[in-house]
């Protein structure tokens, strides 16, 4: 017997699904102000009966384009798919076969005038087009997407159509000083190779790139940015028309609209604050059902989902507004593989695939194809205790059981319920020898697996404080966000902050058959598991609008809020916590000398600087009672 001709067959089998069941049609849907979006549309073959309409919108094309080709996968799942469902998928205003000039995170408009547009108009214009023209719909749309088409989604429910039933934003985009390119004002280096993605000029349709990704020449990303210096050294990857770099006036030339927005806007200001989406759940209808989905390990976008999720439930009393938190690095829950695992660590298996089944496929349903009403039969938060390795279900998020607690940054390098007083804890931080992110020497296009990462190889250096409990005896679970109260000082003028929350797993853990993708310089004796981690670039510890620098050698407050957790510390492991000021080069270098703009700071402006931290330092936790 020939398995893997078998295995072939099947394979092709399901490739083939679509073009057996689907009929497709390319069309161009005219927005309000005239301009016209390319949309793609999957119908299903049986038309004896009427179908709900699951549209995706995105920035990363629709394709394949024309006739006859088809995609082998379409729908959220499988299940959605092979259920039958008309399935559109549309390129957003500027993006590859659309018309129009892309707008990178492009600004709700409240009050428009009657032909002003923006992307709430544009999948409102979509979607009356849609039930108008499209045969066989049932008159019900639902919405969803990962990443950025997640943060389409959101933007779906917004002033939304009447016919919008169901949107599912998983992933989502929901502030850009907060997710993605920046976290909490310190931008995010380690995603450099994706500006060009979204800042090469466009203003005609496209069915091939027109942009393309900077090619560093190295596969050691930690020694290509230390060896570039400042972030103005970075400009001339962002110059398209290629220039003459030798000459002073085309080393500051940047072509990339995306690359100059980030370096001419440092702080909070108009610019960013327009393009927050979460500021605006207050309009979100209760005639749209939401299913909010995340991952605790989501490197880019963790932010968005929680606020999203946190805005809806508090503007929104009447709405139907649920949250699925897994076990996922970023959009990992769409995948089909068994066994579920983030960078090194495993989870447990078929945590993706019950999902799409059992969640998903039933969320749409019933909104889609079913009564509709709040009886959906799913949890208001569907949450994996990744500590445990488990799900639990909760009539809210956080649950209602929790309470603060807050642990000390004590001497000697102790974690204690109790303050044990206000000594004072340097170290050097050298901005020639930053704290790397991960011990891995890779270049990435986005970061993903540092998550997890085993954190001994930070734990052990100097410039890299360690806070620890002794040896649980009994559980303790984090079930909500966390606040770092630190109280810092240092003999310069500009500092960045980082808090790592670590898991410290028992020195006589073995490494079964299970860790089969560690690495294998690791052990999972004594791993030292992130469960969160989140820096604060310091100007901002007051206002992300207003920055200021430090005075040298004051005792100073900086709170920095580390994004929810659902974790729990088993008896027999220990709870650490990190702090450092460099952790490179998923964040840039701060030049820990004070400047208005860090994008245009030169090397004198980078020095070395001790850093303190006070044992009247807390960590305050929200835990499950």
């Amino acid at each position: 017997m020939n398995c893997t001709a078998d295995k072939t067959s099947e394979k092709n089998k399901k490739d083939t699904y679509v073009v057996d069941n689907y009929t497709k049609k390319e069309v161009a849907i005219t927005m309000r102000d005239g301009i016209k979006l390319h949309t793609t549309i999957y119908s299903p073959k049986d038309t004896s009966k009427k179908y709900p309409i699951l549209m995706q919108r995105t920035p990363y094309s629709s394709a394949p384009y024309g006739e006859g080709k088809m995609k082998t996968k379409i729908a959220p799942n499988v299940h959605l798919m092979k259920e039958g469902n008309i399935v559109v998928y549309q390129d957003v205003r500027g993006r590859w076969m659309s018309e129009g000039v892309y707008d990178n995170m492009r600004a709700y408009l409240p009050n428009k005038k009657e032909n002003e547009s923006d992307e709430v108009s544009d999948t409102y214009d979509t979607i009356d087009w849609l039930v108008k023209n499209v045969k066989n719909n049932n008159g019900n749309v639902g919405t969803w997407g990962i990443s950025y088409p997640g943060h389409y989604a959101t933007v779906s429910a917004i002033d939304a159509h009447p016919a919008l039933k169901a949107a599912s934003p998983q992933a989502c985009i929901g502030d850009f000083f907060f997710d993605d390119f920046h976290h909490n004002g310190a931008f995010l280096l380690s995603y450099f190779r994706a500006i060009s993605l979204f800042g090469t000029y466009k203003d005609t349709p496209t069915d091939a790139a027109w942009y393309s990704f900077p090619k560093m020449n190295t596969q050691d990303q930690y020694q290509f940015f230390l060896d570039k210096g400042p972030l103005k050294n970075l400009n001339e990857f962002f110059q398209y028309e290629k220039l003459d770099v030798n000459g002073k006036a085309s080393k500051e030339k940047i072509d990339d609209f995306f690359w100059k927005e980030i370096t001419e806007h440092p702080n909070y200001d108009s610019v960013w604050q327009s393009k927050g989406i979460i500021q605006h759940m207050n309009k979100v209808p209760s005639s749209v059902a939401t299913m909010v989905v995340g991952g605790w390990f989501d490197a880019e976008d963790l932010y968005g989902p929680l606020e999203t999720y946190k805005g809806i439930e508090k503007h929104g009393k009447d709405n139907y507004n649920t949250l699925v938190f897994g076990p996922w690095d970023h959009g990992r829950w769409a995948s089909s593989v068994q066994k579920n695992y983030v960078g090194n660590y495993y989870f447990g298996d078929s945590i993706s695939l019950n999902y799409q089944k059992e969640i998903e496929t039933k969320f749409f349903n019933h909104f889609l194809k079913g009564t509709g009403d709040k009886n959906s039969g799913l949890p208001e938060a569907y949450v994996f205790d990744s500590g445990k390795k488990e799900w639990k279900s909760y009539d809210a998020w956080p649950p209602k059981n929790v309470v603060k607690e807050d642990w000390f940054l004590s001497e000697n390098q102790e974690l204690t319920a109790n303050k044990k007083g206000t000594a004072k804890i340097n170290f050097i931080s050298d901005i020639k020898r930053p704290v790397p992110y991960s011990e891995d020497i890779k270049t990435v296009f986005t970061p993903r697996k540092y998550m997890t990462d085993d954190q001994r190889f930070a734990a052990r250096r100097p410039d890299v404080l360690v806070f620890e409990t002794d040896i649980l005896t009994e559980d303790y679970t984090l079930a909500g966000d966390i606040l770092a109260k630190l109280k810092v000082a240092t003999t310069g003028t500009a500092s960045d902050w980082i808090v790592k929350v670590i898991d410290v797993h028992p020195s006589d853990l073995a490494t079964d058959k299970e860790n089969d993708k560690l690495q294998d310089h690791l052990k999972m004796s004594n791993y030292h598991l992130m469960v969160r981690s989140e820096v604060l670039r310091g100007r901002f510890r007051n206002s992300f609008e207003f920055p200021e620098p430090f005075t040298p050698n004051k005792k100073t407050a900086v709170n920095i809020k580390l994004q929810d957790v659902f974790h729990t510390f088993k008896k027999g492991h220990k709870l650490q916590i990190q702090v450092q000021s460099t952790w490179f080069p998923l964040i840039d270098l701060n030049p820990q000398t004070y400047v208005d703009n860090i994008y245009k700071a030169d090397e004198k402006d980078f020095k070395t600087q001790t850093h303190s931290v006070f044992t009247d330092s807390s960590i305050e936790f929200t835990v499950l009672k």
